[in-house]
């Protein structure tokens, strides 16, 4: 597996913080309902984010050593006064400028704390990266309006995820995560719109020792097929198995199985 470059992952956040300014701008109700968050607004999310930015920002920007409590991190909760969109976006434009040039400043290999074992400033240009590319399709479905996110930067968040339960088993053992452990049985995943340059296919394998996973096409218990978008939401939670585009083959049960235990822990 090769990670993407640091500039590149950089480059996606500031990408995706002008997309999610977007939806903030486009009109859309900051206090609805988030169906895939459902507990909170619209606004709830974006401030969530923008505060995930500036916590990061903070980490890197101050190498820190360990975890930093939130209510340490200047601007990390927001505007004080909701509802007004011109306010939020100018808070989340800042955000994200700030993390992206803390990132920029310390390279992929800068020494900080972080979880899942990677204790770097790389390892958050690639996590922030992911948590803004999902959150956002969040936004975009509340919004009612189009997603559309790289290939590349797509099949690495199914990377991602699948390194971090594999994290969460190894770390959390009762978590609900340990429950994938049993006899075997296996979980392909297959975006079917991607060229010969894109290795789009994931074998995920559940066992009595733990998850394990590689790229490639294999047979398995039960395949996920469709565009790849759709598929990284699917596996994701954000869009039902049965979201038009989407197909399951095989045992649907055992997809329906990992797709309620794996989490972050």
């Amino acid at each position: 597996m090769t990670l993407l470059a640091h500039d590149r992952y950089c480059d996606e956040i500031a990408h995706q913080v002008a997309q999610l300014r977007s939806v903030v701008t486009s009109g859309a109700d900051l206090s609805g309902r988030v169906p895939t968050c459902p507990d909170w607004s619209l606004e709830d999310l974006v401030r969530h984010m923008g505060g995930a930015l500036r916590w990061v920002e903070y980490i890197v920007r101050t190498r820190a050593g360990e975890e930093v409590p939130e209510e340490r991190v200047p601007g990390l909760a927001g505007p004080g006064s909701r509802g007004d969109a011109a306010v939020l976006d100018a808070w989340l434009a800042e955000s994200g400028e700030q993390v992206v040039a803390s990132l920029r400043e310390a390279g992929p290999d800068r020494k900080v704390w972080a979880w899942a074992g990677i204790p770097t400033s790389g390892f958050w240009a690639r996590r922030l990266t992911h948590e803004i590319t999902v959150h956002r399709a969040d936004a975009t479905l509340a919004a009612e309006l189009s997603y559309e996110v790289a290939p590349e930067v797509a099949a690495d968040a199914i990377d991602e995820w699948l390194q971090i339960v594999e994290y969460v088993q190894r770390t959390e053992p009762h978590d609900t995560v340990g429950e994938l452990r049993g006899p075997r049985r296996t979980i392909h995943l297959h975006a079917t719109d991607t060229g010969p340059g894109l290795d789009a296919e994931w074998l995920v394998e559940l066992a009595e020792d733990g998850v394990t996973w590689r790229r490639g096409h294999e047979k398995a218990t039960v395949a996920l097929r469709g565009p790849l978008t759709s598929v990284l939401l699917a596996f994701y939670r954000r869009l039902p198995l049965d979201a038009p585009g989407l197909e399951v083959l095989g045992e649907r049960e055992v997809l329906e199985f990992w797709l309620e235990r794996a989490t972050f822990g």
